[in-house]
């Protein structure tokens, strides 16, 4: 039986989810694919200074995604040494997917639409931007609603196993 205050720390996995939607974004959407930088619509990326310029706000980005992800693992680390800690494969997959959704919402929102620093597929033509940036709105938001339906599942599944047989 869990004690009362052996709760699993979404906190933890929310920073990771943050985290890794950061990475995603950075390595596959800046570096792979070389869809955008992170102010490749304010510096389009026409000259090496330019270039220059991106890369250094991609690096800050990646930097700040990192700790994300080194807080998460501190709070889990510290977690992990309480007592008869609950662990849930539903509460972690659950956290991640909020955090990831909650980087892709608040990210695309800010950047995306309010701040204009780049769009999700700048190779595309300028006005189907609108629809990958939309699209990329809608991936976080679906990430969000399944990461909160998992974690409420995995609630119910901690208050069961507090409850003495």
């Amino acid at each position: 039986m869990a004690p009362q205050n052996a709760t699993f720390p979404l906190s933890a996995g929310i920073l990771f989810g943050l985290g890794l939607g950061g990475f995603f974004d950075g390595i596959v959407l800046h570096q792979v694919l070389q869809w955008h930088h992170m102010v490749s619509s304010w510096y389009p990326i026409d000259s090496i200074a330019n270039l220059e310029l991106n890369t250094l706000w991609d690096g800050i980005f990646h930097s700040t995604t990192y700790v994300f992800v080194v807080l998460g693992l501190f709070i889990l680390w510290r977690a992990a040494h309480r007592g008869h800690l609950f662990w849930s494969s539903r509460l972690l997959a659950g956290s991640l997917l909020i955090g990831w959704g909650l980087f892709n919402t608040v990210e695309g929102l800010i950047d995306h639409e309010i701040l204009g620093v780049h769009h999700v597929n700048e190779p595309m033509p300028r006005d189907q931007w609108i629809y990958w940036d939309l699209g990329f709105l809608l991936w976080g938001a679906a990430m969000l609603a399944g990461g909160w339906l998992l974690v409420r599942s995995g609630r119910v599944e901690q208050g069961a196993a507090r409850i003495p047989a």
